[in-house]
């Protein structure tokens, strides 16, 4: 049966007014999202790697940990739509089925899958990896096969910008709507004219993702509405300001400044909890021909 919420976040796309969604991560924050009254709110892997398990965005949360923080923070939000995190799906197409079921009982509203290999990382760090656009494609038709409830929809979401280049990211992101996804998601753009010809030759309902100090320029909403996309997600507005207020509280109390510690980008955040140790570890037990691709 469609939820309230599910139900909600149709109605937005079909009204196609801009949904700007900020991230959340925990519980306050999405009730604040809720409170300060949100059309939408967008589970950040991210930040809820960071807030709740002190790691860095690099696929090391799990499927089930992920899940159960979908469902604590749908609750907190209540009739607001959840846009959420689900990297690559956490493994296999049979795999997917899982996750997607799961997301699904948590009471989401919108499940992101995305095509990077596996250890992921966060879309605004250099060197990601990517499953071929075949192998997407057949997780993305576990995913909508597995649900249950149709109100649910699949955003899909291409790195391919990165390490393949911005018409492959378009070419991929039109092969994934064709596949049936709802809504489709390239992951950084690097300029506005990126942005712009991702809005021009992509046919379908679009997601944009503005990431504090990424590699995206910012863009007002009056502008993405313009150019017709339907999702502006903002994953870390609330955990930048969150984040900054905790160290310049923990720096006050020392009686020293917060400015050495102050992250300017995505991997100075992720450095903050761990980034370059786990990338040490990750070193050191690949075998000595591999390594990641640019």
């Amino acid at each position: 049966m469609t939820t309230p919420a599910r139900a909600r976040l149709r109605e937005l796309l079909a009204s196609r007014q801009l949904i700007v969604a900020p991230g959340v991560f925990d519980g306050i924050s999405a009730h604040l999202a809720r409170r300060t009254g949100h059309a939408a709110a967008y589970l950040t892997g991210a930040g809820v790697a960071a807030s709740g398990f002190g790691l860095p965005d690099i696929g090391l949360v799990t499927q089930t940990e992920m899940a159960e923080r979908a469902r604590m923070v749908v609750r907190a939000l209540g009739d607001v739509p959840l846009l959420a995190d689900a990297d690559t799906g956490y493994g296999a197409p049979v795999n997917v089925i899982r996750t997607v079921r799961d997301y699904q009982d948590a009471g989401v509203a919108a499940i992101q899958l995305e095509d990077q290999a596996f250890p992921k990382r966060c879309g605004h760090l250099p060197d990601k990896e990517l499953v071929s656009a075949d192998d997407f494609a057949r997780t993305l038709g576990a995913a909508l096969e597995a649900r249950t409830d149709d109100g649910m929809l699949v955003i899909a979401r291409t790195d391919a910008r990165g390490p393949l280049g911005l018409d492959e990211a378009i070419a991929r992101a039109n092969r994934y709507a064709a596949e049936g996804a709802d809504i489709l998601f390239v992951e950084a753009p690097q300029s506005v004219d990126e942005i712009e010809q991702i809005a021009a030759e992509v046919n379908a309902p679009l997601l944009l993702n503005l990431v504090i100090g990424g590699l995206t320029p910012e863009q007002s909403a009056e502008r993405l509405q313009q150019l017709g996309f339907a999702v502006a997600i903002h994953p870390s507005a609330a955990l930048a300001h969150s984040a900054l207020g905790a160290l310049t509280a923990m720096c006050r109390l020392r009686g020293i400044k917060p400015d050495e510690f102050l992250p300017t980008k995505p991997e100075e955040f992720f450095n903050l909890v761990g980034m370059a140790e786990w990338f040490d570890i990750g070193q050191k037990y690949q075998p000595a021909a591999e390594g990641r691709s640019a």
